[in-house]
């Protein structure tokens, strides 16, 4: 009932465009906030019901003509994880629904991003206190799946814009002290040449390593940039034409001249991750996306309400 009057007040011109990370098979008690596979099926109904669901490109290119319809949904995916292919693609394709894949091309066949480390690692170190080199604590206390959630936090929080080598360093460092962290999390080559050749999904560039930008000098940035899309495209034997910048915050995690270098490089369009929708307005180099926190549908289908008419 919600969704069909979040649908009915949505006619105006503006599109959602929603960003996930991963889809996973149960509840992960490191990861409660990602969605499980029920969940998404769950949404995926609601969405093929109640909207439209149009691909980004699509949603860029009618948004530029002022041929935009209103009730219109994207779906993207961010830094390339397995479960994108192994999880979420079946249920898509239940209800054909186009998605739009980010992935971060150092990470393809065995990788691990930065932070999946630092959970992994806080997942398996042993009860009891841990030294760690930190801002603001000198140690954190693990205990039960709470304190070893927080402290993956809180360690996320400390490193996450530090320079590129600095950071790597450090999460070597801490991931040494367990054995056994998982080398299946990324996509693999397999995978990421089956995901670009299905019929409703789209390869976009995420750079290489996923550093902030904002961290990097100019020089590191369009290297990172550059390099992502070129490595990806060799892989996948395609034009990758869309962007999304890592963690995607302006000011904080990009600045101007980075969209400036993402033009440069020849992408088509660029995706943030600032909350709002998608209109003739909108600069399509910064296109903001909605992140759906809410795991009741309802409260999500109000919250995308709220965000198209700005309220949040």
């Amino acid at each position: 009932m919600i969704a069909r009057l979040a649908a009915h007040l949505m006619r105006r011109a503006r599109h959602h465009t929603l960003i996930f990370h991963r889809v996973l098979v149960d509840r992960d008690p490191m990861n409660p906030s990602e969605p499980t596979a029920d969940w998404f099926r769950r949404l995926a109904a609601m969405l093929a019901t109640n909207f439209r669901l149009i691909s980004l490109d699509e949603a860029v290119r009618r948004s530029s003509c002022g041929d935009l319809p209103g009730r219109t949904v994207s779906v993207t995916f961010d830094d390339g994880y397995a479960d994108n292919y192994t999880v979420a693609m079946p249920i898509l394709a239940e209800f054909g629904i186009p998605a739009t894949f980010f992935v971060a091309s150092g990470f393809i066949d065995g990788g691990r991003m930065w932070n999946d480390s630092i959970i992994e690692t806080m997942r398996r170190l042993h009860a009891g206190r841990h030294e760690l080199d930190l801002p603001d604590r000198s140690h954190v206390t693990l205990t039960d799946w709470n304190s070893r959630r927080e402290a993956a936090s809180l360690i996320i929080a400390a490193w996450k814009h530090l320079e590129p080598a600095d950071r790597q360093a450090r999460v070597d460092q801490l991931s040494a002290r367990v054995n056994g962290l998982p080398t299946d999390l990324m996509l693999t080559t397999q995978q990421l040449r089956a995901l670009a050749a299905a019929p409703a999904s789209t390869i976009g560039g995420h750079t290489r390593l996923h550093p902030i930008l904002a961290s990097l000098s100019d020089a590191q940035a369009r290297e990172e940039i550059e390099r992502g899309r070129r490595e990806l495209e060799e892989t996948i034997q395609t034009d990758v034409t869309l962007f999304a910048y890592p963690n995607g915050k302006r000011g904080k995690d990009y600045r101007a001249e980075h969209v400036e270098m993402v033009r440069q490089a020849g992408f088509h369009a660029a995706v943030a991750t600032d909350w709002g929708t998608l209109d003739a307005a909108t600069d399509r180099f910064e296109i903001p996306r909605f992140t759906p926190w809410h795991s009741n549908l309802d409260r999500f289908s109000v919250d995308l309400v709220r965000c198209h008419f700005g309220l949040i």
